[in-house]
């Protein structure tokens, strides 16, 4: 099995994290600030240069206001 971050099931998470955060109408700082990272942080996860571990996906879920298992139940489709 290849590394996860190089898949293609890994580049739809980055595209549907960026998308939420906007639908929220949220920056990157924003996200940032409310996980009390650096906006390099968000940039990284949704560029794909950085994965997220599955606390860190629950938090950043939590942080834009998203159903984690709706946004597994959309990978998994």
């Amino acid at each position: 099995m290849r590394k996860s971050i190089f898949t293609k099931l890994q580049k739809r998470l980055c595209v549907v994290l960026k998308r939420e955060r906007k639908d929220a109408g949220l920056t990157q700082k924003q996200v940032a600030k409310k996980l009390g990272a650096y906006p390099a942080y968000v940039s990284k996860y949704e560029t794909g240069e950085r994965r997220l571990d599955v606390i860190e996906f629950l938090a950043v879920a939590q942080a834009i206001g998203f159903d984690p298992k709706a946004i597994i139940a959309e990978l998994e489709q």
